[in-house]
């Protein structure tokens, strides 16, 4: 195995909580030992067998102090890249290879993709039937279940369906993770514990990369077995943990109806702008490294490890800034290094710097985590899960419509695409100007901060 992907690993494996490194360590040693021995696709069933077995024996092993919150929502948060990190880094590749894919037909998809995420404010009613923990459970299901079967169906109708599949497991846990942080952590904690979360899902990502270098490039497996097993992988860490953890109260009931608040008219202002501008990286960062650079399946899979390896080096570190800035200085900060990224994309010449500026958007990303803590500041604790769902219907109004718009766009001018996303950041970094310096319950914006000051 080569430097560029063993030393990414290890490097992820360290910088882990002192308690976690030695298991993860044991268990990356036997991913690599085992690894040698994948020469045929049932070898790579069993490898996976072994793998989860290793998993579950960390698992049994622990104390009951373990089965706590936070550590339900670091599996969770596992759980959920071995599918959606795999379906991402195959996904431009397979369309292209297997399905005869252009812009326009990448563009639907992606809005397709979307349309759950558009509906999360349904979540809310789901809550009248079913416990919040049990539902994201249930979404993580359909996440790796769609995951697994999107392989078998190559062709444009096969996709827009396992998609869907995937994407309302996916959209629907995202909201459900959001609220259920910010119910079951302390305000003080929210922003470290957050980034403890995406450390965690971006370890996952590195081993799903490693995964999909060693099934693509060495055993040159085929793509419905490396998205099969993938999914497969985030369903059996769901059985896991849906039979070791109990269910966890909530500490206040939560509203069982949609919820729009004036007051919180800012944060969904920033909530839109953020799903608008990500949609540009999301959808259409990848598929200019793939169309335009002639990035590999392999490429693309040692990008996304390099940029999970830098979440696993600083989203921690990053949510410890957010806690010592604050929200407003963090989203400016994010905002106006997105300016200089997108820009870049739409210039760009040379696939090293635009690799470079893909790292860096991604990096810049993990600032969001501001958006969340701003979020918890100023809300009723009561209002947290139905307001979850709405803001992330909000954040997909602009990304069921983008993609195949500017899948469109793209035919003509992939710069005038970037240059839009220019133009979003400019946009969100100017709302941002508004957040309040301590934002709380009824000081949301800076001018409200500025009336409650005294004479």
């Amino acid at each position: 195995m080569p430097k560029t992907v063993v030393c990414p690993l290890l490097l992820s494996i360290a910088l882990l909580p002192g308690g976690m490194a030695p298991k993860i360590a044991v268990l990356g040693e036997m991913l690599l030992k085992r690894s040698r021995r994948l020469t045929t696709p049932v070898n790579s069933i069993w490898f996976f067998c072994d793998f989860c077995k290793t998993i579950a024996c960390m698992m049994n092993s622990s104390t009951s102090g373990w089965r706590r919150p936070e550590i339900l929502l670091i599996l969770m948060a596992i759980a959920v890249p071995l599918s959606f990190s795999a379906w991402q880094t195959l996904l431009n590749n397979f369309v292209i290879e297997q399905a005869d894919f252009t812009g326009r037909e990448v563009g639907i998809l992606q809005s397709l993709r979307e349309i759950p995420g558009f509906l999360a404010f349904a979540v809310v009613f789901l809550l009248l039937i079913i416990k919040e923990q049990r539902l994201a459970y249930l979404s993580l299901l359909l996440l790796g279940i769609g995951t697994a079967l999107t392989g078998f169906f190559p062709s444009a109708i096969g996709l827009y369906l396992t998609t869907i599949l995937m994407s309302l497991g996916f959209h629907y846990y995202e909201t459900l993770q959001t609220s259920l942080t910010l119910q079951w952590i302390d305000k003080s904690d929210t922003a470290e514990t957050l980034g403890r979360l995406i450390a965690a899902g971006s370890f996952a990502s590195v081993i799903t990369f490693v995964l999909i270098w060693l099934g693509s490039d060495l055993l040159k497996l085929d793509y419905r077995w490396l998205y099969l097993m993938m999914g497969g992988l985030t369903v059996l860490v769901v059985i896991g943990v849906s039979l070791t953890f109990p269910h966890f109260p909530q500490h206040v009931e939560q509203h069982k109806h949609m919820l729009l608040r004036k007051r919180y008219w800012l944060y969904y202002a920033l909530t839109f702008m953020s799903g608008a501008r990500r949609q540009i990286f999301v959808v259409f960062a990848g598929f200019l490294m793939v169309e335009k650079f002639g990035y590999s399946v392999g490429d693309i899979a040692l990008l996304f490890l390099i940029n999970a390896t830098l979440n696993v080096l600083f989203a921690r570190r990053i949510g410890r800034l957010v806690g010592r800035i604050g929200e407003r200085r963090a989203l400016l900060i994010e905002y106006a290094g997105l300016i200089l990224v997108f820009t870049g994309y739409a210039i760009v010449e040379s696939a090293e710097i635009a690799a470079g500026l893909y790292v860096l958007d991604h990096l810049f990303f993990a600032m969001a985590i501001a958006l969340k803590t701003y979020f918890q500041k100023i809300a009723a604790p009561k209002d947290i899960a139905a307001t979850a769902g709405v803001a992330f219907s909000i954040n997909h109004i602009a990304a069921v419509v983008i993609p195949a718009s500017f899948g469109l766009l793209w035919l003509s001018s992939p710069a005038l695409v970037f240059l839009c996303g220019t133009a979003m950041a400019v946009i969100s970094l100017l709302l941002s100007l508004l957040i309040a310096n301590a934002p709380e319950v009824g000081r949301e914006t800076w001018l409200l901060e500025r009336q409650t000051e005294p004479a």
